[in-house]
Formats: C-alpha cells, sequence, structure tokens
C-alpha cells in the first residue's frame, strides 16, 4: 500500500509497508488470476495460491520501480509450472515489453533478465481501450503521472466494478476548482459508478507542492468518487515515511463521508 520506497519499521506495522500490489478472483476462485501491479507486496500473493504455482495475468500500470520490482521475487511465478502473462503499457516509442523490462531488469543492475524467469512466462504491450483479461472486462486509460506513461485500470466482472488509479498527478493538467487537479474525462470514465475505487492518496492537502514528483492529493481521490458516482474509496499508495498514527488521522477526516472512504492496509479483503 505504500509509494515510492518500502516502510519497514514498528510505525507501519498495522497499515503495511510493502509497494503497490493488488489481487483479484472470480467468485468462487480459490486463487487470483489478475495481479495489479508488481511491488514487493507480489510476495505476499503467494500465501494465496497455497501449493499451486501462479497461472494468470501480471498487469503493471507503469514501470517505476515501486510497482516492478517484485517481479523477480514472486516465488509463485518463478516455479517450472507456473503460467504467466505480463502485461505493461504501450510504449510510445515503440519498444516492445520485455525491451522495457530489461531496462530494470540485467546486469549490472540485476543478476537475470525477465526472460531467464522460470515457468511458461509471455510479456506483451496492452494499448488504452477495451480488453478480455483473465474472464475479466478491463478498460485502460491513460492518466497523467511523471516520468513514464501510466495506465488506469476499470475492471468488470459483469455485476461489480473496481477502479485502479495507483499513480495520478492530474495536477498537471491545471489546478481545477479545488486546488488539487483536474478531474479530467480519463479519470472520471474509469470511477463512474464503479463499486470500489483504489486511488492514489500519497499526499496531504498541505504536501501539494510535492505533487511534482508525480502524485495526488487524498482529498481529489474522495472528490472524485463523489463526483463520478463511486460507492467506496480506498486511499491507496501512502507515502513511505506517512505513519499510522497519521493514517489513522487521515481516515479519521473522511469519517461519515460521502462516497464511503477506507484507509487501504495490507491484508484487506473486498467482496464485490
Amino acid at each position: 500500500m505504500r509509494g515510492s520506497t518500502p516502510a519497514p519499521g514498528i510505525e507501519f506495522i498495522r497499515y503495511g509497508g510493502h509497494t503497490a500490489c493488488v489481487a483479484l478472483a472470480h467468485d468462487g476462485d480459490a486463487v487470483p488470476s489478475l495481479v495489479l501491479d508488481a511491488g514487493i507486496g507480489l510476495q505476499q500473493v503467494a500465501k494465496l495460491l497455497g501449493d499451486s504455482p501462479f497461472r494468470g495475468t501480471i498487469l503493471l500500470s507503469h514501470l517505476h520501480w515501486d510497482h516492478s520490482t517484485g517481479l523477480p521475487f514472486f516465488p509463485k511465478g518463478d516455479e517450472d509450472t507456473s503460467q504467466v502473462h505480463l502485461l505493461l503499457p504501450q510504449q510510445e516509442d515503440g519498444r516492445d515489453a520485455v525491451e522495457v523490462l530489461s531496462g530494470i531488469m540485467r546486469p549490472p543492475y540485476f543478476p537475470v533478465g525477465p526472460t531467464a524467469l522460470r515457468g511458461d512466462w509471455s510479456f506483451d504491450s496492452i494499448a488504452p481501450g477495451e480488453h478480455e483479461i483473465q474472464g475479466f472486462k478491463v478498460l485502460a486509460r491513460e492518466v497523467p503521472h511523471k516520468g513514464g506513461r501510466t495506465f488506469g485500470y476499470r475492471i468488470s466482472d459483469g455485476h461489480s466494478t473496481l477502479t485502479y488509479i495507483p499513480d495520478h498527478c492530474p495536477s498537471v493538467l491545471g489546478p481545477g476548482e479545488d486546488g488539487w487537479g483536474e478531474y479530467h474525462p480519463a479519470a472520471m470514465e474509469l470511477a463512474a459508478d464503479a463499486d470500489l475505487m483504489l486511488h492514489d492518496a500519497q499526499l496531504l492537502p498541505d504536501e501539494s507542492t510535492m505533487a511534482v514528483y508525480g502524485h495526488a492529493v487524498a482529498d481529489y481521490g474522495v472528490a472524485l468518487g463523489r463526483r463520478a458516482g463511486t460507492s467506496t474509496v480506498v486511499l491507496f499508495h501512502h507515502r513511505s515515511d506517512r505513519t499510522d498514527d497519521e493514517l489513522d488521522l487521515l481516515g479519521s477526516r473522511f469519517t461519515g463521508s460521502d462516497p464511503n472512504v477506507l484507509v487501504g492496509a495490507e491484508r484487506s479483503v473486498f467482496e464485490l
């Protein structure tokens, strides 16, 4: 649930210190088949799989370290019988998925490249638009974020909808009505009438000048959910130095709000 870097230490135990990773399973399925992002939280997905290897898709929102460095440390993906389809945003310069991943997974920065992982791995790019992935309908839209093409996703199984916008810097499009950034068409489309939205909440209003690093104010995510008709907003991608007590205070600011607001914590389970 952290952004930028992990957060080890006693001050971060209740909300957790791993970087972004969300696992999705269909109703009735014992194990997840779609994983959103591959921060070091990906190691925790292995605990959901029991004795089984991972067989499914890992869908990256972008390539920053806190969303990708878990890939070579995913034990259930690095098995002889695993079957992993990895998707990342289509690059505007035309580079393919393996070439892009090799920028962070190759000597001297890392011992092996992405194609050296055990099991049956395939690597592809995903374009903006509608897709069918592991039995889910997935809408991909580009959202503003500094330092590389970044997608937000809207995921539906036919009766429930999850919106995932972990890294988002709407202020680059202008201050908007509240001074936190524009409520632009891509964000509104992804969030419209969603049952649950996980949204970047790395900053507080008095930290808005730090948006230069590419992130959103928590209040923006709540206001976006209100405008778009989202039922529940989960504040996600917390600053790595935001302590448990400080996150308690953040949550208390939105008690009784519309939409319902939760402060994201590791190992949270949502049934939609």
